[in-house]
């Protein structure tokens, strides 16, 4: 399949969209962040912080692919306006989590805005998969690991209070 340079543009805009988000995200944090998640206690089977860059730069790609597929449905077509709503709730709640996590330490704040998110991301998975099914599986690993970073963050909020 090749696709015309409107349809690469709008790729490129979709998957800018969400990394560019993340990065921003990210960049607030600076190196006190992960040292603060080195000395908090964590459960045996967190994850070093090394992991969270690549297992969300892949997160984002694929929400990026998922977005441009919805978004090149057609706007004006039922579900897709909802769908792009949902979307941006849950990546401003993403954007959220980590400052408030993170950057404030403030470990119950970051569990609500992940419950949140974990809230929105699957209706917008749900709405994703109504108007172009690849959308939504494609949103099935995102659902994973926030799922994932639900429970770790709980049990660290229960570790340190």
């Amino acid at each position: 399949m090749s696709l015309k340079p409107r349809d690469l543009l709008g790729l490129l805009l979709a998957l800018a969209i969400p990394l560019t988000i993340g990065s921003l995200s990210a960049l607030t944090l600076g190196d006190t962040a992960m040292t603060w998640y080195q000395i908090i206690n964590r459960p045996g089977w967190a994850p070093p912080g090394r992991v969270f860059g690549p297992v969300w730069t892949a997160l984002y790609i694929l929400m990026g692919v998922a977005l441009w597929l919805v978004w090149q449905h057609g706007v004006d077509r039922p579900g897709v306006a909802l769908a792009l709503m949902l979307f941006t709730v849950q990546l401003i709640l993403n954007a959220m989590w980590a400052p408030l996590f993170f950057g404030l330490d403030w470990i119950m704040g970051g569990l609500v805005v992940a419950i949140l998110l974990w809230i929105t991301l699957l209706a917008t998975m749900v709405q994703f998969y109504r108007v172009r099914r690849s959308a939504g599986l494609m949103l099935v690993p995102y659902l994973l690991w926030v799922t994932f970073a639900v429970g770790l963050n709980f049990s660290i909020w229960q570790l340190n209070r």
